[in-house]
């Protein structure tokens, strides 16, 4: 048992291991975004740990109390610092707080890698820094003031500094800084836990060495730790100045890379499907009201960039860059800002119900009010990519939100000019009608250049065509831009259509001539519709779609094919009244020849075939899932699972290894260890007989049998008769007897606490450590432990005693 240390010792510990371990945490800080709740709840673990690890070595309380405590302030500490938002006036419990911190610790770590940064305070993500702080501190102090090494102490602040690591971001927080802080904390505090170990005791008093000899010893300890920080000092400046040269050129690789969020777009239909029956038969109800929108800009909807001969879509493969949002009010976003206009704007939902996000833009942030706050800011998902955001509980009258966008790049003709298309790679189209490429050669020409072959496409739609959405006094024109409905559009003598089947037809040839091109779904009002100090309300007359096309060094740029809406065309003249004439019977009119209709340029929707998903794409997800949480659970049960393989490994070894004298020994040795897990420890250096007693002392139901064990053992060791293996399975069936003697007069939680308890084996440890010790030490008199391990190296009781019997003279 160790002796209880000074307080100032524990304090001097405390403060280095808690450094050690805030400098872990700090790998975490991009992830959630430097927030307070962060901080708080990194720095209450590591005090609760630091802590708990102190009261169970001051207060002597135990394994089994210490694990019942831990639980306590992980369920009262975690409320305030891992579940602010689940909280009562964000400190009181309530059942969801509690419910979010018990599912947590198998949930979080999988929410963690899922959410995009900054993952906010939401859903128990904050009990990752939590609970990894908490856990590691108090292995660290434990391990510190209870093993003679401290180097063991080493393993559980590596372990924080590794978690910081796995679950962060690719963007390294201080990295040199951290790291030379934490190898500068590391080595200080193991010289001076060195340093007290072979000089200081009780209350820094000399042990074997004069006050000269201390005071020089004291200032050898200055000078070495002044030379070790001038050391520390310019390594740090040298590996700072070479980390350039020798860093790697890719980014650096994450957990969180590995993971797809789990986000389904086969779920979420297209919203261009909706077009019509917003311009049409929502035409005059407002779908929503925003505030802020500048001139000129747009709120869009979605980004589509696939097609399948049916619908143009957001490529479903495209899940996993939608991520989910954490905290909602920071965004990050991975590119660049430059040429962005930045703006707010504050949008209430009116009529309009669907799963995509109104916004303006790329997004950096969606501060959410209203009724559904919380459950709409935990349901938003976020691509950068498509600059597109949707909930997956849809949005509904009365949502309200304030985004922060940054609107796309309006570039001049002059500037791109001089610009080529982007190399992006962009998803494979289906059943695209051949009339598009044939259209896309007619329409392009001669044109040269990037900025020419677009804009021909773009001006030959916008001033050839005419535009007609079907409604009331507008020529008919059918809704769709299926592959059938593209193919008619182009085919005919008048292009009629609206921004659905221009926009659709525009970018498939684009994508035909290899320009990277997609359809942007929206709302803009007219040109007077405009004011940005005012809320404008957008009914479904306002619905448009364009498209945009991506340019080198400059981004997505909009281009709009859709003829104006005065570009009505021209009904046929209506034919002059006949005259009436006297009723003649006229012979029957010639049979008219059956029209030839155009054949169909692709397949029913019903007919075509939906690709069929891989295996990984259909269960990858649930897999990963599963895996995680297996994988958390078995994390959390590897301590008592390593205990238990430990002891049966030792018992296998006792049992099975060495002689037959040792295997009797070997029984002896189980028989006191698992005393030691019941409270009952051994005397270093006793005989068995002196043991046996304390087991009986111990285990009153089951004394005789231990004095019986203790016996047999001393015969099997210091008697001639060397005992066969029959002896041997007897004895140890006899120490099988014993521990369900110890067993029964136990109740079934202390059972359970000595099948987990690690207490034997860290008493084998010390005891193992401590005869180490005692060798080295001089002296006239050999120690016990020494002279226990040099028994282990001298052969059997029956061989020594054979040798005797043959080493002595016969008597005359």
């Amino acid at each position: 048992m160790r002796e209880k240390l000074p307080l100032w010792r524990y304090g001097v510990d405390a403060a280095c291991l808690g450094l050690a371990l805030f400098l872990g945490v700090l790998g975490l800080w991009d992830a959630y975004g430097g927030s307070a709740h962060f901080l708080l709840a990194g720095i209450g673990g590591i005090v609760a740990g630091l802590g708990l690890a102190w009261a169970n070595v001051w207060f002597r309380l135990g394994t089994w109390r210490t694990i019942a405590v831990f639980a306590a302030l992980y369920l009262l500490l975690g409320t305030p610092l891992a579940t602010p938002r689940e909280a009562l006036y964000g400190a009181v419990p309530t059942l969801e707080s509690l419910r979010t911190l018990l599912a947590g610790v198998v949930l979080s770590w999988k929410d963690m890698l899922t959410v995009s940064p900054p993952v906010g305070a939401f859903g128990g993500v904050l009990v990752v820094v939590f609970l990894s702080a908490m856990l590691t501190a108090l292995v660290a102090g434990l391990t510190a003031w209870w093993l003679r090494s401290p180097f063991f102490t080493l393993l559980p602040l590596l372990t924080m500094f590794v978690v910081g690591i796995i679950f962060g971001t690719q963007d390294v927080p201080l990295p040199l800084l951290r790291g030379g802080v934490f190898i500068a904390v590391l080595v200080a505090w193991l010289a001076w836990r060195r340093y007290v170990g072979r000089v200081v005791k009780d209350g820094f008093r000399s042990l074997n060495h004069a006050d000269e000899d201390a005071r020089g010893m004291r200032d050898g300890l200055v000078r070495r730790v002044a030379i070790g920080a001038v050391v520390l000092v310019a390594a740090s400046g040298v590996t700072a100045a070479a980390a350039p040269l020798i860093s790697p050129q890719a980014p650096r690789q994450v957990l969180r890379q590995a993971i797809e969020p789990p986000v389904d777009l086969y779920s979420y239909p297209s919203p261009l499907t909706s077009f019509r029956k917003y311009v049409k038969d929502m035409a005059d109800e407002t779908l929503l009201t925003v505030k802020g929108l500048p001139e000129g800009e747009r709120v869009r909807l979605a980004a589509l960039d696939s097609y399948n001969g049916m619908v143009f879509n957001v490529d479903p493969k495209s899940g996993g860059n939608f991520a989910p949002v954490g905290d909602s009010s920071d965004i990050r976003t991975t590119g660049s800002g430059e040429g962005r206009v930045a703006g707010e704007l504050e949008i209430e939902i009116g009529e309009y119900d669907g799963v995509w996000l109104p916004a303006g833009g790329r997004l950096t942030g969606v501060e959410v009010t209203g009724a559904r706050e919380d459950e709409l800011a935990r349901s938003l998902f976020y691509s950068d990519e498509a600059e597109t955001a949707l909930s997956s509980i849809g949005l509904s009258s009365g949502d309200s939100y304030t985004a922060h966008v940054q609107f796309p790049v309006r570039a001049g003709d002059e500037e791109l000019a001089e610009k080529g298309f982007a190399q992006l790679r962009m998803p494979d189209l289906a059943n695209v009608p051949p009339m598009a490429a044939a259209k896309a050669v007619e329409f392009i020409g001669s044109s040269q250049g990037s900025l020419d072959r677009a804009r021909s496409l773009e001006t030959v739609l916008s001033t050839s065509g005419y535009f007609s959405n079907g409604a009331e006094g507008q020529v008919p024109s059918l809704s769709g831009h299926g592959a059938g409905r593209i193919t008619s559009l182009l085919d005919a003598d008048d292009l009629i259509g609206d921004d659905e089947q221009y926009a659709v037809a525009m970018a498939l040839m684009a994508r035909e001539q290899g320009i990277p091109a997609r359809v942007v779904m929206g709302f803009y009002p007219e040109e007077d519709g405009y004011a940005p100090e005012r809320a404008i309300e957008l009914t479904g007359a306002d619905v448009h779609a364009w498209v945009e096309i991506a340019f080198e060094n400059v981004g997505w740029v909009a281009f709009n094919p859709t003829p104006d809406d005065d570009e009505q065309p021209t009904p046929p003249e209506q034919e002059p009244k006949a005259v009436p004439q006297p009723q003649v019977l006229q012979p029957p009119p010639p049979a008219q020849e059956e029209a030839d209709l155009p054949p169909e340029t692709a397949p029913e929707p019903q007919e075509t075939e939906e690709e069929q998903k891989t295996f990984w794409e259909l269960w990858g997800p649930l897999i990963i899932t599963v895996g995680i949480s297996l994988g958390s659970v078995l994390l959390l049960l590897s301590p008592f699972l390593l205990v238990l393989a430990l002891k049966l490994r030792r018992r296998r070894r006792r049992a099975q290894l060495g002689t037959a004298g040792d295997r009797v020994s070997g029984g002896w040795q189980e028989v006191l260890s698992q005393a030691t897990d019941y409270g009952v420890v051994s005397r270093a250096g006793a005989t068995r007989r002196e043991n046996a007693r304390n087991l009986v002392d111990g285990f009153p139901d089951a004394g005789l049998s231990a004095m019986a064990l203790a016996d047999s053992a001393d015969r099997s060791t210091f008697s001639t008769h060397s005992p066969d293996e029959q002896e041997v399975a007897d004895y140890w069936a006899a120490v099988d007897e014993q521990s369900e003697a110890m067993k029964s007069s136990a109740s079934f939680w202390q059972r359970q606490r000595a099948k987990y308890s690690p207490r034997s084996l860290v008493h084998d440890v010390v005891g193992s450590l401590a005869a180490r010790n005692a060798a080295r030490e001089p002296g006239d008199r050999e120690p016990i432990w020494s002279k226990m391990a040099a028994a282990r190296k001298r052969p059997s009781g029956n061989a020594r005693a054979i040798r005797k019997v043959n080493a002595t003279p016969p008597k005359e």
